[in-house]
């Protein structure tokens, strides 16, 4: 099992499993990682299963045993808390994906990591999760209310902005405390909170995703592999890659995953989707923009 996608490995694969079986994983996910440091008595007891059944349910991952999935554990929790500069101290940063191949120049790596990590990242989307994503942000009964990180604020505008050429009631969650406040405090049942948290993941955005759930609403979250705390609290989830070059993750894979939601809300929308885009440049070319 690789480090780093054990939570996303569960959630693919809780069809597979037994009825028992599948009750450990959502005791897991729904506390994920802490939960997974309990005792297997306390895993059993919380998902009403018996020990040897935790047993199986973590051999069905390949591990040899209840304390090899916890080292597995562990680790991952090294990689989900890494910074720039963790990542830019470690000795082996940037080094090329195939180790046993020269590293070759920037443009020779850069070459092999980003398509390979697009690639997996799309191969590893659960199509269900993107079948509901498209749902959600193309049906027009629901308001649209995008947030993101340090970085990933920028993604959130990328798809808000294509977002509001197809369709209506689309907003970004506002920087002012008035103004974000007051933003939250109207979301309800209508209301679908499109976040965007990666490594190191931000507090608010649970807050943030636990109030739109208690209100009725839907959380759409865009993260990493390692996959934020709002996991637990959201409807619908797209993990991503980040490996990278650098000691900075790689956005490279979301935006590929960006620009497939967009063309998925566009097959959805059809027709009022191109007649939204034809009045937005109507009016724009009226006042010049264009």
């Amino acid at each position: 099992m690789a480090t780093g996608v054990l939570a996303d490995e569960i959630r693919h694969k809780l069809g597979e499993l037994s009825p028992a079986e599948r009750k450990v994983g959502r005791v897991l996910l729904a506390a994920y990682p802490s939960a997974g440091f309990e005792t297997v008595a306390a895993i059993a007891e919380r998902a009403g299963v018996s020990a040897p059944t935790v047993l199986r349910f973590v051999s069905r991952f390949g591990f040899r045993g209840f304390p090899d999935f916890q080292a597995a554990l562990r680790a991952e929790l090294e990689e989900r808390n890494a910074s720039p500069l963790s990542l830019y101290e470690a000795p082996d940063y940037g080094r090329p994906v195939d180790e046993a191949a020269d590293g070759g120049s920037l443009l020779d790596r850069v070459g092999r990591v980003f398509p390979a990590e697009v690639a997996k990242t799309l191969a590893e989307l659960p199509p269900h999760d993107l079948d509901a994503a498209v749902g959600l942000l193309a049906d027009a009964k629901l308001r649209l209310t995008l947030a993101g990180g340090r970085f990933t604020h920028l993604f959130a505008q990328y798809l808000g902005l294509h977002l509001m050429q197809l369709r209506e009631d689309v907003r970004f969650l506002p920087d002012r405390d008035v103004e974000r406040t007051a933003t939250l405090a109207s979301l309800g049942r209508r209301d679908v909170l499109v976040l965007f948290d990666y490594r190191r993941y931000e507090r608010d955005k649970v807050a943030m995703a636990e109030l739109v759930r208690d209100r009725g609403g839907k959380v759409l979250l865009f993260t990493d592999t390692w996959l934020s705390p709002v996991t637990s609290r959201a409807d619908v989830v797209l993990p991503c890659r980040v490996t990278a070059p650098s000691p900075y993750d790689s956005l490279v894979p979301t935006l590929a995953v960006i620009e497939t939601v967009i063309a998925g809300v566009i097959e959805a929308l059809g027709e009022s989707g191109h007649d939204h885009l034809r009045r937005g440049e109507d009016v724009a070319q009226h006042i010049g923009l264009v």
